[in-house]
């Protein structure tokens, strides 16, 4: 998890073991139902916490869901830490709760917000523009927010003589040089999981199935993106395999989208990247191990005992704020 020192969690309880015939499906929408609860899901969870989730989203989706969140009094965010802070930050008033507070995120722990803070220092005239996969401490150095699905449209909101500055995924920000025309000084942060995919896997995968289309999410590295039929956001994923007419896809992004995949267009053939060879020096690199710290276990004691909350200073909270209504204004 980030270093932030602006940013507070509440401890988690000892919660003891959890009897084993419960049927946890069944235990936590009771749950749910007494607490007053919205349980809000990412693609990349396992594929048991996407069915019991009320809804399942993308970053810019489940930021909205949390914002729009009125008759709940409890949001459970199934999802890393970045993401549950978003809640909070639109949700000031409502408990927030993630099943596990380790669940972190590799890309947001590159860019400290002390460090962003000394990057604007050296550029004063620029527009900051952070991926929401950041904390809140760096959220509240940014001019704006953005997610992979509004990011075009946010870059294209921002004055053509404003330089900016783009952080902290290196990848997404090229590919968005590439896509807008602008260009951005970028911050040197990558996914641990997108960075992961070899381009000479995919070639090789994509000779074995000349009748698939490689679709990638633009987290991904250069070489790889220019190998594929189509990039997009994990939502522009989803819908691309619904509507186009191919019948098979290499994957390339987090697996746990591949079950939400299955389930809308359930007669196409779905390929991950990389291929899992169990002789290869890396098991299952294109599954994000903080996405799946959250299990279901951990979300019926999260909402048995209210815990472990998300909190955080209210100064932080309005300044990180500012930013991502920016970016939901123009979404």
């Amino acid at each position: 998890m980030a270093d932030d020192p602006a940013m507070t969690f509440a401890p988690t309880k000892e919660s003891g073991l959890i009897d084993p015939t419960l049927d946890l499906f069944e235990e936590i929408d009771r749950l749910r139902t007494e607490r007053k609860a919205v349980v809000l899901a990412h693609f990349y969870q396992d594929p048991d916490i996407q069915d019991v989730a009320d809804h399942l989203g993308d970053s810019l989706d489940l930021a909205k869901r949390a914002r729009d969140a009125h008759d709940a009094e409890v949001i459970l965010f199934c999802g890393v830490h970045f993401m549950a802070e978003t809640a909070k930050i639109l949700n000031p008033s409502k408990t927030v709760l993630l099943p596990d507070l380790d669940a972190g995120c590799s890309l947001a722990e590159q860019c400290p917000p002390d460090q962003l803070r000394a990057w604007k220092a050296q550029h004063p005239d620029h527009y900051v523009v952070m991926y929401i996969n950041c904390s809140a401490g760096t959220k509240a150095e940014a001019d704006m927010i953005c997610t992979s699905s509004n990011a075009e449209k946010v870059i294209h909101s921002i004055p053509k003589d404003r330089p900016i500055l783009f952080g902290p995924d290196k990848n997404l920000g090229a590919f968005l040089m590439k896509k807008t025309g602008r260009k951005m000084d970028m911050w040197p942060g990558a996914c641990m999981v997108h960075e992961t995919f070899s381009s000479q896997k995919i070639i090789k995968m994509k000779a074995q199935h000349p009748d698939a289309k490689f679709i990638a999410h633009p987290e991904c590295e250069d070489h790889v993106l220019m190998l594929a039929d189509y990039v997009g956001s994990t939502s522009k994923l989803l819908q691309f395999v619904q509507e186009d007419d191919s019948g098979k896809y290499i994957v390339g992004t987090e697996t746990g989208i591949l079950h939400a995949m299955g389930k809308l267009a359930p007669h196409k053939q779905l390929i991950p990247v990389p291929f899992q060879d169990r002789t290869a020096a890396c098991q299952g690199c294109n599954s994000c191990p903080h996405m799946k710290l959250n299990t279901m276990e951990k979300i019926y004691l999260a909402l048995r005992d209210l815990q472990p909350q998300i909190d955080m200073e209210e100064g932080l909270r309005e300044r990180a704020r500012l930013p991502l209504e920016r970016m939901l204004a123009i979404s």
